[in-house]
């Protein structure tokens, strides 16, 4: 099967837009992600997906916590700079000891569950420890393309 093909089919599921944050050594490090999903309610886990390229997956192992900030739809900006086009100073905040980023959708934090190696990427399953929730519209990815909520026009008869 072409890789470009599989690609392709893959960004016709449009996805939030992450930024996954850690600190190892009172450095902090982050990453855009799409691959997060929840995994179970009972008890509250999550999943992660990092490819074996990222330098990230070295931080978060060595940290064995991570933070999921679902980004808000006026935080194009962040997921740019941590996919490697700086944007300048970011600020964080901190939510049980780890780095978020304010304004997000959400900010969840997590102890390291499990690991799953799995073709090129490792999967974090991770154990919910804090969540945090803000009112805003998220920012959306589709088709390789940045994208935000609209509304639905409804028929009314």
């Amino acid at each position: 099967m072409d890789d470009l093909l599989f690609r392709q089919a893959m960004g016709k599921f449009a996805t939030g837009v992450t930024v996954l944050t850690t600190a190892h050594e009172g450095d902090i490090h982050g990453m855009t992600a799409n691959a997060f999903m929840s995994v179970s309610l009972d008890p509250k886990l999550v999943v992660i997906s990092i490819g074996h390229k990222a330098r990230f997956l070295e931080k978060v192992t060595q940290s064995n916590r991570f933070a999921v900030n679902i980004l808000a739809e006026d935080q194009e900006y962040l997921s740019n700079h941590f996919a490697g086009k700086p944007q300048g100073d970011v600020q964080f905040a901190s939510l049980d000891g780890l780095p978020v980023l304010d304004g997000a959708v959400a900010q969840i934090t997590c102890d390291v569950a499990s690991t799953y190696v799995e073709g090129d990427h490792t999967l974090f399953i991770g154990k919910v420890t804090a969540i945090q929730l803000e009112e805003k519209n998220p920012l959306l990815f589709y088709s390789g393309k940045y994208r935000e909520v609209t509304a639905l026009e409804t028929n009314k008869a």
